[in-house]
């Protein structure tokens, strides 16, 4: 769920502030964008999941 969150926002980023000079290597192309903010929801999404203890 994290990851598609983030893909959209960082869709949504590139759409409606994206890179004005093109010299921005993550907001330049709507794929590379989409890609860091499916990566980045995914790993803020991880840090608050619930950790569930295995014993042994």
């Amino acid at each position: 769920m994290g990851v598609v969150l983030g893909a959209v926002a960082g869709y949504a980023y590139y759409f409606y502030i994206g890179c004005a000079g093109g010299t921005c290597a993550i907001t330049l192309k709507p794929l590379n964008s989409t890609i860091y903010g499916g990566i980045m929801g995914g790993l803020l999404f991880n840090i608050f999941a619930s950790k569930t203890k295995q014993d042994s």
